[in-house]
């Protein structure tokens, strides 16, 4: 494990800020958004940092102890289960996440203890609860590019996660990506107060008909 981080702490407490509605329209990237079923299994859960994939074997977790050897502090395991629902994730490895330095979690399958997730208060994004345990017996990969539920995502892609869903930003997008979502986001806010003014959408979006 090393200390290697992609993106600096302010772009990604800017992210955060932003929120993935406003990144993900900001982008233009239809595929940034992921399933909209992967959801936090805890209220108020957010994340932002370097994408580290791999792919389990259906009802198996062996790539994520891989994973955990080789994942840079300050990455998000991105985890590609094929829908497979079973309990890939719980405390034990929230713990040992924790100290390794790895941010949060996003997968397409299953994750189990979610309270203790919540009181490590550990960022975990996934499509469902399940409590079944999982083999240590095969994997597909670590490390390597993958669709994740139809987002193309390789690691070092950055990914922000939060109430509204998740997305990834490709790394070679990151830079103009964020710069068009601040451009959103303070356009929005000048709407807001002309909103507070009186003014009405149907005007401020010159809206005909």
């Amino acid at each position: 494990m090393t200390n290697a981080q992609a993106y600096p702490e302010d772009l990604l407490e800017q992210a955060l800020k932003l929120g993935t509605s406003t990144i993900h329209e900001a982008s233009g990237l239809a595929s940034s958004a992921t399933d909209i079923n992967i959801r936090p299994v805890w209220k108020g859960a957010a994340v932002a940092g370097a994408a580290y994939t791999l792919q389990c074997s259906p009802g198996d977790n062996l790539a994520i102890h891989h994973a955990m050897k080789k994942a840079p502090a300050g990455s998000i395991l991105v985890i590609d289960t094929k829908g497979f629902m079973a309990g890939y994730w719980g405390e034990v490895l929230t713990v040992s996440a924790k100290t390794s330095g790895i941010r949060g979690l996003v997968t397409d399958g299953g994750v189990r203890d979610i309270d203790a997730l919540e009181a490590h208060q550990f960022p975990v994004f996934a499509r469902g609860v399940c409590m079944r345990g999982t083999l240590k017996a095969s994997f597909g990969s670590v490390g390597e590019p993958l669709h994740f539920t139809g987002t193309p995502v390789k690691t070092g892609d950055l990914v922000v996660a939060d109430t509204d869903g998740v997305v990834i930003i490709p790394a070679e997008h990151v830079a103009e990506t964020m710069a068009k979502s601040h451009a959103r986001f303070q356009k929005e806010e000048k709407m807001m107060e002309e909103l507070r003014q009186g003014a009405t959408t149907y005007d401020l979006l010159g809206l005909t008909g």
